[in-house]
């Protein structure tokens, strides 16, 4: 796309996102995260009430009496956006590709996180690294963030989620909450996502398109894989063929979701063409729910 063009679509995300986390994020996005991180501040002896969680018992051992970790809550969150941009980001049939709905969740989290006063970094990626943006604050930042989504045009095709989730638990210490943004068309990225658990707060958004979940009955389709330029024909007059599309597209689904749950992480479905805020602060109120018992 020319200059032009791309300055216009980034006008029309920030405008739109800018609403969306005003009217219906800002609040659930604070009362989800805010306070999350904690920083130590001194070690002091223990008195009466204190939380016998705190004790830190190797200072306690070389004092001879029960000494506690003091912490205080973070003035700033560090918001990390992993966004794929393959191939298979390149499909939608629902009014928007799934890279272009990307885009616009990327850049509602990250408006809804600098109007909290925190701040946002980005690592885009397909099967390797494509863009690291280092995460500080401000509007013109995360315009760069929106920027660099529409415009970047990756190396790579394929996706590797591992390495890029790798790469953000090697170069960003401090603890962040990380959105993993992507269709998750992949393996083996379980272990890794795990790993970034014990550092970051780890949230996965999966994006799909209602053709990827269930074939429409059009007659004779080539499809091709946009990640490996593979291409086959599918009859979708065939109600066979139908069910067993649908019902693999569904196990797929399970498993996803069950990785998940294993892992004990609050997953984002959303779909091109339909409403993503939705599931996103239900997400943000489940999280204010669990933190408020």
């Amino acid at each position: 796309m020319n200059a032009s063009e791309l300055i216009r679509k980034v006008r029309r995300i920030q405008i739109r996102t800018s609403r969306v986390t005003s009217e219906a994020l800002s609040g659930t996005y604070h009362s989800a995260f805010r306070g999350r991180g904690v920083e130590f501040e001194e070690v002091r002896p223990y008195v009466i009430g204190d939380d016998v969680r705190t004790i830190d018992w190797n200072v306690s051992a070389r004092a001879g009496s029960p000494h506690v970790k003091m912490f205080r809550e973070e003035r700033e969150l560090c918001v990390m956006l992993a966004v794929d941009l393959s191939g298979s980001l390149d499909f939608g049939t629902r009014s928007q590709f799934k890279r272009e709905m990307v885009a616009e969740m990327a850049a509602t989290i990250a408006f809804s996180a600098i109007r909290n006063g925190d701040k946002v970094g980005l690592l885009a990626f397909t099967d390797r690294v494509e863009r690291f943006v280092p995460p500080r604050k401000g509007t013109r930042h995360v315009l760069r963030i929106v920027r660099e989504l529409l415009a970047l045009q990756p190396q790579g095709r394929g996706t590797r989620i591992a390495a890029a989730v790798d790469e953000i638990t090697r170069v960003v210490r401090k603890r962040s909450v990380l959105f993993v943004i992507s269709d998750f068309m992949d393996e083996g990225w379980e272990r890794s996502l795990s790993v970034a658990r014990g550092r970051h707060d780890v949230i996965p958004v999966v994006v799909s398109d209602p053709a990827e979940h269930a074939l429409p009955a059009v007659g004779l389709l080539e499809l091709e894989d946009p990640e490996t330029g593979e291409t086959f024909m599918v009859d979708t007059s065939d109600r066979g063929v139908r069910a067993r599309y649908a019902g693999a597209a569904a196990e797929d689904q399970a498993r996803l979701q069950q990785a998940f749950r294993r892992m004990r992480m609050d997953a984002v479905e959303v779909q091109t063409g339909g409403d993503f805020v939705k599931p996103l602060a239900e997400v943000f109120r489940r999280r204010e729910a669990r933190r408020g018992r």
